[in-house]
């Protein structure tokens, strides 16, 4: 009998089964849903019975169906267990893929990532710079840090960091009353949404799109003018009093991901990283805390 069924065909039921659609289980699996359906036909033709009942949209496991789950539930998890324990000789000689956004990178992750190597040796971060909705597959990307104001779907598996924060901000030495305002062109929505929370600060302001927030920031350096940015971004600047504080520190609604494109517990790496970034941006949370 087993000569005359597809692992292909066992492992596309045990999605279907498990979330009750072939559109889902089609997600999931990175196929089209006619070949979801092809391979359950397959399976339904080789084992002689049907495994499901079809009702609209939906269905639902026979008892047939009910007895093959019970089979996989038991079979892929230790297939699973096994490949993971055949990664993990292979992990520590593959670098983790992450993919960040350019000026957090940049200002906030880099300098970090000495410590994380002096932590964790046996870890190689190899880091891509991207924003939106990451290619995993065509970059062969493990990891991507992300806000979340873009729909990344429900195929992307997804854990919450940190909350992100906002402040205006100019040179520390600028005397002359700050007239330009420097906007990052990479976020669409920051400006309607701050100009909610800090109307009466901004409405003086002459401002200036430039095309990302190292821009920005680097501007407001030089004493160009101001800039609204993420504190995380600007750290450094403001513990070395670099930059001075023209508003509230506000939460712009949005928040720092982590995502992947499979479960963060089938690979070490990824659970040690997610680990090491919450404690790294709740430390600097707590350091910016101070300043408001």
């Amino acid at each position: 009998m087993i000569e005359r069924l597809s692992l292909n065909s066992l492992k596309f039921f045990y999605y279907v089964a498990r979330y009750e659609r072939v559109t889902v289980a089609a997600e999931k699996l990175f196929v089209t849903q006619g070949a979801v359906s092809k391979q359950l036909k397959n399976l339904e033709d080789a084992l002689d019975c049907a495994l499901f009942i079809r009702e609209g949209k939906k269905l639902y496991l026979t008892v047939e169906g009910k007895t093959l789950l019970a089979c996989c539930e038991q079979v892929f998890p230790q297939i699973d267990q096994c490949l993971q324990q055949l990664q993990k000789q292979d992990h520590g000689k593959q670098p983790l893929i992450l993919s960040c956004e350019p000026t957090i990178a940049m200002k906030w992750l880099i300098p970090r990532l000495v410590q994380f190597k002096q932590r964790y040796p046996e870890i190689e971060i190899s880091l891509l710079t991207g924003g939106g909705n990451p290619d995993f597959k065509a970059q062969h990307i493990d990891l991507a840090f992300r806000r979340n104001d873009f729909d990344w779907g429900n195929v992307v598996y997804s854990e919450k960091i940190a909350d992100e924060y906002m402040v205006c901000v100019a040179h520390q030495n600028h005397e002359e009353p700050v007239q330009q305002l420097f906007i990052s062109g990479s976020r669409a929505k920051m400006w309607t949404q701050l100009s909610t929370h800090l109307k009466v600060q901004l409405q003086d302001f002459e401002k200036v799109s430039l095309e990302h927030f190292y821009l920005c920031i680097e501007a407001c350096l030089a004493g160009l003018g101001a800039t609204i940015a993420s504190v995380y971004m600007i750290e450094k600047e403001l513990s070395f009093q670099m930059l001075k504080i023209l508003s509230p520190i506000c939460e712009d609604d949005s928040a720092y991901y982590l995502l992947s494109a499979s479960p963060f517990e089938d690979d070490p790496r990824k659970v040690i990283f997610k680990q090491w970034l919450t404690e790294e941006m709740l430390a600097s949370q707590t350091k910016l805390s101070m300043l408001k």
